[in-house]
């Protein structure tokens, strides 16, 4: 069972509409009444905070499918089950977040993700020597970047993460969805697969802005920043940075994002704490098809990860502070 609480978050300009989700039973007594906590950060296109697209804010974007009950929130729980709190919240201009999607960059999704740790930490429940992250898709690469310049950070877990440059891994996605034809049902991804070669050049010129057309006269205007930082800033070259415990989770029928760049992104950890990717048969990108029993063990793995770590000065005048 879990508890919840519903949190804006100062991000630049915007506000972030988010819910931490805590554990029911108290925090143990080893652990000063705090919870070890937990970021969870979605994958690329417009999400709300459980991980699914946003057809709310953006339903001409996506077919009208029923909707999944989300990685992030079914994750939340069973780490919840785990005494482990966790904050997820919606994309900007998703949700009820404010801000854009289509105009927010690769670095101001990782301010982001920075500025959420912040609103956790300024949280009284939350041991701040005991956090982790868990990125999906994007939000690996999103995850490698802060944990690298945050010496409190614990662990990682990262789903159906990118290696090589958001170049290779498009058109290689691309030729997979025009295989097996999946996730072109919705029109911003048929979108990005039929313009993909020109969202790529158009980023590497470093042209400001790319017209999608959508069908129905609907179009949306896609700035390229983000994309270009994403094409220079592969996850592969963050990976040989980072001296955390990671873990790799990839769905083997992943159409975003390959299997193999999981097993790339495990050979660049190296060394203590790196493990092989785990595989989830016949599960895509969103890990949809994953039991219940999964992503319990995911969550598992993750809190038996979050070991305590060594506080910079500022962060041990917070966590001293009466709360």
């Amino acid at each position: 069972m879990s508890r919840s609480e519903e949190l804006r978050v100062s991000a630049g300009k915007v506000n972030l509409a988010g819910t931490l989700t805590l554990p029911d039973e108290p925090a143990l007594p080893d652990r000063r009444g705090r919870y070890p906590n937990v970021l969870l950060l979605p994958s690329w296109l417009p999400r709300n905070r459980n991980g699914t697209y946003d057809r709310a804010s953006h339903p001409t974007w996506f077919s009208p499918a029923p909707l999944p009950p989300g990685l992030l929130a079914r994750l939340a729980e069973a780490l919840a089950g785990h005494g482990v709190a966790s904050l997820r919240c919606d994309a900007r201009g998703s949700g009820d977040s404010e801000g854009s999607w289509e105009q927010a960059d690769l670095f101001t999704r990782i301010d982001d993700a920075r500025d959420m740790l912040g609103a956790m930490r300024g949280h009284g429940a939350l041991d701040l020597r005991r956090t982790g992250i868990v990125g999906h898709g994007e939000g690996a690469g999103v995850a490698l970047a802060v944990a690298i310049g945050d010496p409190a950070v614990s662990a990682l877990t990262l789903i159906g993460a990118a290696a090589r440059s958001w170049r290779d891994v498009l058109r290689r996605a691309v030729a997979a969805r025009g295989r097996d034809g999946g996730d072109r049902r919705h029109p911003i991804v048929a979108a990005i697969d039929r313009w993909s070669e020109d969202l790529i050049e158009r980023a590497e010129r470093r042209e400001g802005s790319f017209e999608l057309y959508l069908g129905r006269g609907e179009r949306v205007t896609m700035a390229l920043a983000g994309i270009e930082q994403a094409i220079n800033t592969p996850p592969l070259a963050l990976a040989t940075m980072l001296h955390r415990s990671v873990g790799l989770v990839h769905g083997t029928d992943d159409l975003w994002v390959d299997p193999d760049e999981s097993r790339l992104l495990a050979a660049a950890f190296g060394g203590e704490g790196a493990v092989q990717p785990r595989l989830v048969s016949h599960a895509g990108h969103d890990l949809d098809e994953a039991s219940d029993e999964l992503i319990d063990e995911l969550a598992a793995d993750l809190a038996a990860r979050l070991v305590p770590r060594e506080l910079p000065p500022v962060l041990v005048a917070i966590d001293e502070m009466e709360r």
